[in-house]
């Protein structure tokens, strides 16, 4: 079996208009939300062979919240500019090569990129996996290159809203 874990970067902050989208970083909320997502998502027992991410600053905020909380080192995670709206069939085509010894990757990004992939490879429809939501599907295959079109079992869908009221 093969996990897959969407995870879309936190709450990205906009105040700065001489920041361009790759180096805007995380705002309060986003810096509030990483964490407990983080925590939650180990609290599942889910746990990542593998850490890809997009390279804007936000993404790279949020992998250093879960890598806290897992205390797995930032060096080791793959920063793919596939991941920066490139569209789902290259993060697809991403993960068709990753090593089939890896059996859980955790990957960082963005929507609607994310969204779609998830659409693409799970049983479940999500209108839209919200900042800093997470989402996790199984596969019942051996090599991530057999991933086929609503091949995977959505394990679950997690995000702040569900905890946190709105303010």
């Amino acid at each position: 079996m093969k996990t897959l874990v969407l995870i879309r970067h936190a709450k990205s902050d906009w105040s700065d208009p001489d920041k361009t989208d790759i180096e805007r970083p995380l705002n309060k909320r986003g810096k509030r939300d990483a964490p407990f997502m983080a925590k939650l998502l180990k609290e599942k027992g889910v746990y990542p062979n593998l850490v890809i991410t997009s390279p804007t600053e936000r993404t790279l905020q949020t992998v250093k919240f879960f890598a806290k909380e897992y205390d797995f080192d930032m060096n080791e995670v793959l920063v793919r500019e596939e991941i920066y709206n490139l569209g789902p069939n290259a993060i697809r085509q991403m993960i068709a090569k990753i090593d089939d010894n890896i059996q859980t990757i955790f990957i960082f990004g963005h929507n609607p990129d994310l969204t779609l992939l998830g659409n693409q490879l799970s049983d479940t429809f999500i209108d839209n996996i919200p900042t800093t939501g997470i989402l996790c599907i199984d596969f019942e295959i051996n090599s991530w290159s057999e991933i086929l079109t609503q091949s995977g079992k959505t394990r679950f869908f997690e995000f702040p809203k569900k905890y946190f009221k709105k303010k």
